[in-house]
């Protein structure tokens, strides 16, 4: 997995590559978490990522409630496997999905 970022202003964009599960999501959650200071919009980039698991969604809620607090995010460019599993989950109704 790797995450590319772009910081513009306060405006975050973390482009994900590969998958995100059990042993990814604590680097995913490290490496975003890292340039979230001054941050008021998280966009993550998804149309590079494969896979996320049960791991990878708890990080995403993490987030979430984080940016909440002091912004928005959504998520890009989600592809049928990831879009699925939001489905399913029910993370679909609880994220701003583009």
């Amino acid at each position: 997995m790797t995450v590319n970022k772009k910081k513009n202003g306060s405006a975050l964009i973390a482009s994900v590559e590969g998958r995100v599960d059990t042993a990814t999501a604590e680097q995913f959650e490290k490496e975003v978490k890292a340039d979230l200071d001054g941050v008021t919009e998280l966009t993550l980039d998804f149309s590079q990522l494969n896979y996320i698991s049960s791991a990878g969604l708890r990080v995403l809620l993490t987030l979430h409630k984080t940016m909440a607090a002091k912004g928005s995010m959504k998520i890009t460019g989600v592809n049928e496997i990831v879009s699925d599993i939001f489905e399913v989950t029910g993370f679909s109704e609880i994220l701003t999905i583009e």
